[in-house]
């Protein structure tokens, strides 16, 4: 009894933690900054969109979103190919040499990207990466990469060996089977990952504006700053550009949703 109704309290915490700033970002967006100052959850006293006119018109918020696109999506793909590869080698391989690299790439999470950020910001001044998408695609590669890794290794080892066993039988070679067996049997897990790197990429803002300057290479996080004065902010304005930077997160998990679920429930159950 004491166990359940302590857990519904922590529950209940954690939604009002999640919900009342939600509410007040989604409100602040059709409010005026008054309006917001004056009681925050309020309703708006009439509902508009002037603030998204503004956003549109005068906040050049259209070359950010479309970087974060290009960044987000390149960055995504890019990773799951090569984190996919990497684990059904590791998934593969049953001696102690399978091991020791997956617990190689593992040490990558201990690692925090923090740690990294001078060396990574003098490499990518030799190469002239600086102010460059190409940059932050790389860089969101090589962060997230571990954690794809961590994550698709463990699906592909729960694929049953017989499979791999009859198709090698019937002449398929590794590159096939990955093709035609590990990748369509685990686009849960794909899809699921997927996700989870889109969120990381898009909210990236630490190498945004370590790396980039020039105001049309700058992704939509990044220009969430300028909303901020330096005496002054118009939460109304900022309050409008996170609800928009949060579309194609949402609108993600919408299409992806039941590749999301699978992913996080497939393997949890073994007959």
């Amino acid at each position: 009894m004491m166990y359940k109704v302590f857990k519904n309290t922590m529950l209940s915490i954690f939604a009002l933690a999640v919900i009342v700033p939600s509410s007040i970002v989604v409100l602040g967006a059709f409010k005026k900054d008054n309006e917001i100052y004056s009681n925050p959850l309020a309703l708006p006293k009439s509902w508009n969109f002037n603030n998204f006119r503004t956003l549109i018109h005068e906040g050049n918020v259209f070359t950010p979103f479309k970087n974060s696109v290009i960044v987000s999506l390149f960055s995504v793909a890019i990773t799951l190919l090569f984190a996919s590869l990497a684990a059904y080698g590791i998934a593969r391989m049953t001696t102690i040499t399978g091991r020791m690299l997956f617990m190689l790439f593992s040490l990558g999470l201990a690692i925090p990207g923090q740690v990294n950020i001078i060396p990574i910001y003098h490499l990518f001044v030799k190469l002239h990466l600086t102010n460059s998408l190409v940059g932050l695609i790389l860089v969101n590669i090589a962060l997230t990469l571990p954690i794809s890794i961590f994550i698709l290794t463990s699906f592909f080892k729960d694929i049953p060996k017989e499979m791999y066993e009859v198709a090698g039988i019937d002449g398929a070679g590794h590159l096939r089977i990955y093709r035609s067996i590990a990748l369509p049997l685990s686009r849960p897990a794909l899809g699921a990952t997927g996700i989870f790197l889109f969120v990381i990429c898009w909210n990236d803002l630490l190498y945004p504006l370590m790396l980039i300057t020039q105001l049309d290479k700058k992704t939509l996080p990044l220009t969430l700053i300028d909303f901020r004065g330096e005496f002054a902010t118009s939460y109304s304005m900022l309050f409008t550009a996170i609800m928009v930077a949060s579309v194609p997160m949402i609108a993600m998990y919408i299409f992806m949703q039941r590749s999301f679920i699978a992913g996080l429930t497939a393997g949890a159950v073994k007959g």
